[in-house]
C-alpha cells in the first residue's frame, strides 16, 4: 500500500543509543507475554506480531543505560500497554461498545492498589493478569508519591480510551487544542515518563514534581512522543483501523489542507514542543531547584530524569523508523544512508532552526493599525445585572481606598491607573454580564476581583518588566500568597495597592469557604499571578511562546480559573468534588476559557503589539508558528475559537449527561451542574459584551493613552502584514481559513 504522505524531515536534537541488554530483554519479554496469555490463543497477537513489533528494541533505545533487570521489566510494561491498545481496539472500537468498555476499564484500578501487599481480584483476561504482575514487580522499589503519580497516569491512559471510543461512535474529529490535551492522557507518554524515573533510578523529588518546569517538561515530552507517533502511525490508524484520533487527521480537518501539508504542520508542532522542552530545561529548571532548596543528590536526580526523557525522545524516534508496526518505508536510509539514526546522533533541519530564529527575532512596537475583528456569533447571550450603575460608582471608591489610583511609595513610574482609566476600562460591565443575577454585594465582589486582576496584569510589566527584574517579580509574587492565609491567621502589612487589594478581597471571599474550597481558590489566584512572571521571562528572552505552552498558560494569565471559581462559590457540597476534576468538566471549562482568551487576543492585538511591545498574543503566536501575515493569523485564531465553542456545546450536550449517569448523580446535583453550564455561557457572553463596550482596546483610546498601562510609541512603518507576508504552506491555495 502506498504511503499517504512523505515522512517529513525530523528534528532530532539528542543522540539515539542502544542498550547492550536488548537480546536478553527480547527473550524474557516473549516468555513473559506467553505466560500471561497475550500470545497464541488471545485472538490479538501471534508470535510473529510480538517478534515484528520488537518492543524490546523500543525499550533498549529509549532506556539505553539501565540494567538488564530494569530493561526487561520496562519492556514487559510496554508489551502490556501495546497489548491493551490492541485488545481494547478489537473488543470495543471495531464494534463500538461503550458500556462493555466501561466495565472493562473500571476493573483495572483494582490491580494497582496503593497499600503495599493489598489483595487484588482474580484476573479474567491478559490485560488484568499483566497489570497485576507488573504492579507487584515494580512498586516495591518506588516511593508512595511515585506510585500515586504512576497510578493516575495509568488510569488516565486506560480511561480516556472512552473519549476515543465516543468520538468514533459520533464520527467526530477533535479540534487541535482538545486533541493535544486528550492525547497526553490516552497516548500514555506521561505514563512513559513515570517509567523513565524507574529505569533511570531518578525519582523526581515530590517538592518539585508538580511545579511548572517539571510539568512543562513532562507535557512537552509527551506531545513530542505522541505527535511523532501520529506521523508514523497515520496509515495504520486512519486507513486500516478507522481511528480519528490522530494529529495529522486533526490538522487536515481543521486547516482544510492536504494530508502532506497537515503532516508537515504536525512535524513543525513536534519541533516546537522539543524546543519548548529545551528552553524549559535551560532557563527554568536550575532556578527551580535552587528556589526549592534541593540538595545535590536530589538535583542530580532531576537532571538524570531530564536526560532520561531526552533519551526516550530519540530512542523512540529510532524505533518508529525500524518497527514493522508503522509506516516507515525508507526512513532509516533517508535519514542517514547506510548507517541509521544511531550513527547520525543528532539532526537539525533548516526548518527547525528557522522556526527557532523566528521565535526570538520579533521586532516590538510595530505599527499594525486597528485590531481586525471578525463578526463574533454566539448561539447564546446574557443580560446585564440591574445593579451595574451602582457597581460602577462603588468600584471607584474601593479602588481609591486600596490605593490603586495613585503612585506607590518608593516605586518610580507606578502611577499606572487613575480614575479616568478605571472608568474607561469599566470592569463592572464585565461582572454584570458574567453574573447577571448577582446581588449588589456579589456584583461588587466580582467587579473588585476583576479590577484587582487587571491592575496586577498591568502592574507587573511596568514595575518589573521595564527593568527586566525577574528576581524582584518572583519575590513580589511569593509575597502575594502571604495575603491568602488558609487558616484565617493574620497577614503582613501591605506595602502596595496590589497586596492591600488582595488582602481585602481574600478576607471577604474566603470566609464562607470550607478548607478544600479555600485551598482551590488560592491556587487559582496563585496560578494567575505566577503566570505574570512567566510572561516577563519570555519578554526578557524576546521569545514568542510555543503555541501549546501559550494556550495553556493563557488560561492562567487571563485569570480563567479565578473567575470561574467565583461561579462555583455557591455550589457547596451538592456536587461530588471529583466531578469538578473529571475530564468532561475540565474540557468544558478549558474550551470556554480558550474562547474567551483568544477573543481578548483579537481585541487587544494593537494594544499589545503596537503600544506595549508584547509577545503574548494568540494571533502573534499563530503568525510566528505558521509564518503568516496578520489577517491570516486572525482567520486561523477565529477558526480555533469557533471550534472550541463547538466543543464547549458538545461537552455540555453530549458528554455531561453520560458523566451524570456514570457517577449516578441525583437530580439536585444535575440541576447544579446544568446551572453551572448556564453560568459559563454567561461568562463567555459577558466577556464579549465587555470587550465591545469598554474603552481599553480601541485605537482612539490607545492614542489618548487611556487603554494601555503605559503609552510608548514604538517604531512605525509598513507594519507586520506588509513586512512579512509568507505562505502558510508551500501551496497556500489549498488552505481554507
Amino acid at each position: 500500500m502506498a504511503q499517504p504522505f512523505t515522512l517529513p524531515d525530523f528534528y532530532v536534537p539528542y543522540p539515539a543509543r542502544l542498550n547492550a541488554h536488548v537480546e536478553e530483554a527480547r527473550v524474557h519479554t516473549k516468555q513473559w507475554a506467553r505466560s500471561i496469555g497475550m500470545v497464541e490463543g488471545s485472538g490479538i497477537w501471534e508470535e510473529k506480531d510480538i517478534d515484528s513489533h520488537d518492543y524490546a528494541l523500543l525499550c533498549a533505545y529509549t532506556h539505553p543505560d539501565c540494567s538488564a533487570e530494569a530493561l526487561s521489566l520496562v519492556t514487559d510494561w510496554y508489551v502490556w500497554v501495546f497489548f491493551f491498545d490492541d485488545h481494547f481496539l478489537e473488543l470495543f472500537k471495531r464494534h463500538p461498545d461503550r458500556e462493555g468498555a466501561k466495565r472493562y476499564l473500571d476493573r483495572l484500578p483494582a490491580f494497582m492498589p496503593m497499600d503495599r501487599g493489598a489483595p487484588m481480584p482474580e484476573p479474567t483476561n491478559p490485560v488484568e493478569a499483566g497489570l497485576a504482575d507488573l504492579w507487584k514487580r515494580t512498586v516495591p522499589s518506588m516511593s508512595d508519591a511515585w506510585r500515586a503519580r504512576f497510578a493516575v497516569a495509568t488510569e488516565n491512559l486506560l480511561n480516556e480510551s472512552l473519549w476515543e471510543l465516543s468520538n468514533i461512535n459520533e464520527g467526530r474529529i477533535a479540534n487541535p487544542v482538545e486533541y493535544i490535551e486528550m492525547r497526553r492522557k490516552v497516548g500514555g507518554a506521561p505514563w512513559s515518563a513515570g517509567l523513565v524515573e524507574y529505569a533511570a533510578g531518578a525519582e523526581v523529588p515530590e517538592a518539585v514534581a508538580d511545579e511548572r518546569a517539571l510539568r512543562v517538561l513532562r507535557d512537552a515530552f509527551s506531545d513530542g512522543v505522541h505527535l511523532r507517533n501520529d506521523l508514523f502511525s497515520y496509515q495504520r490508524e486512519v486507513e486500516d483501523e478507522g481511528e480519528n484520533s490522530n494529529g495529522v487527521l486533526v490538522l487536515e480537518h481543521f486547516l482544510g489542507c492536504t494530508t502532506q501539508e497537515a503532516a508537515d504542520a504536525v512535524n513543525d508542532l513536534l519541533t516546537s514542543r522539543l524546543q519548548q522542552f529545551e528552553n524549559t530545561a535551560l532557563t527554568e529548571l536550575g532556578p527551580l531547584c535552587a528556589e526549592k532548596g534541593l540538595d545535590p543528590a536530589r538535583t542530580a536526580a532531576v537532571l538524570a530524569y531530564v536526560k532520561g526523557l531526552q533519551d526516550w525522545q530519540s530512542g523512540g524516534h529510532e524505533w518508529h523508523m525500524r518497527s514493522s508496526r508503522y509506516m516507515n518505508d525508507g526512513a532509516v536510509e533517508a535519514a542517514t544512508p547506510g548507517f541509521g539514526m544511531a550513527a547520525a546522533s543528532i539532526r537539525f533541519t533548516s526548518r527547525s532552526e528557522t522556526a527557532r530564529l523566528r521565535s526570538h527575532t520579533h521586532v516590538p512596537y510595530r505599527r499594525v493599525g486597528p485590531s481586525l475583528l471578525p463578526d463574533f456569533e454566539l448561539p447564546f447571550g446574557t443580560t446585564l445585572s440591574p445593579h451595574l450603575d451602582g457597581a460602577r460608582v462603588r468600584i471607584v471608591d474601593w479602588a481609591g481606598r486600596m490605593g490603586i489610583l495613585e503612585a506607590q511609595p518608593g516605586v518610580p513610574g507606578s502611577h499606572i491607573w487613575d480614575e479616568e482609566r478605571l472608568v474607561a476600562i469599566d470592569l463592572p460591565l464585565c461582572a454584570a454580564g458574567l453574573h447577571p443575577d448577582a446581588t449588589p454585594q456579589e456584583l461588587d465582589l466580582s467587579s473588585q476581583w476583576l479590577t484587582w486582576g487587571t491592575y496586577g496584569d498591568d502592574w507587573f510589566p511596568v514595575v518589573h518588566g521595564r527593568a527586566r527584574d525577574l528576581a524582584g517579580a518572583k519575590l513580589a509574587n511569593e509575597r502575594l500568597s502571604l495575603f491568602m492565609p488558609l487558616d484565617g491567621s493574620g497577614t503582613p502589612e501591605p506595602v502596595n495597592a496590589l497586596e492591600r487589594g488582595l488582602a481585602d478581597l481574600w478576607a471577604r471571599t474566603s470566609a464562607p469557604m470550607d478548607a478544600d474550597g479555600r485551598l482551590a481558590f488560592r491556587k487559582a489566584v496563585e496560578d494567575m499571578t505566577a503566570s505574570w512572571v512567566w510572561e516577563l521571562a519570555n519578554q526578557v528572552q524576546n521569545r514568542i511562546p510555543d503555541p501549546v505552552d501559550y494556550v495553556e498558560m493563557r488560561r492562567m494569565t487571563f485569570g480563567s480559573d479565578l473567575t470561574m471559581s467565583l461561579c462555583r462559590l455557591g455550589h457547596g457540597r451538592k456536587v461530588p468534588p471529583e466531578i469538578y476534576h473529571s475530564g468532561p468538566l475540565r474540557s468544558l471549562e478549558n474550551a470556554a476559557a480558550d474562547y474567551a482568551c483568544l477573543l481578548n487576543d483579537l481585541f487587544s492585538y494593537q494594544k499589545e503589539i503596537e503600544f506595549e511591545g508584547e509577545v503574548h498574543n494568540g494571533v502573534l503566536v499563530v503568525q510566528n508558528f505558521f509564518g503568516v501575515d496578520y489577517p491570516t493569523g486572525v482567520a486561523i485564531v477565529y477558526d480555533l475559537m469557533k471550534s472550541r465553542l463547538r466543543q464547549f456545546l458538545h461537552v455540555a450536550e453530549q458528554e455531561l449527561p453520560v458523566l451524570y449517569d456514570d457517577f449516578g448523580l441525583d437530580a439536585e446535583a444535575r440541576e447544579v451542574l446544568a446551572g453551572y453550564v448556564q453560568e459559563l455561557k454567561h461568562w463567555i457572553a459577558g466577556i464579549l459584551i465587555w470587550h465591545r463596550g469598554c474603552r481599553r482596546y480601541r485605537e482612539q483610546d490607545l492614542l489618548r493613552g487611556t487603554g494601555t498601562p503605559w503609552h510608548i510609541s514604538g517604531p512605525t512603518g509598513l507594519g507586520v502584514s506588509a513586512a512579512r507576508v509568507t505562505a502558510l504552506f508551500a501551496q497556500p491555495s489549498a488552505i481554507s481559513v
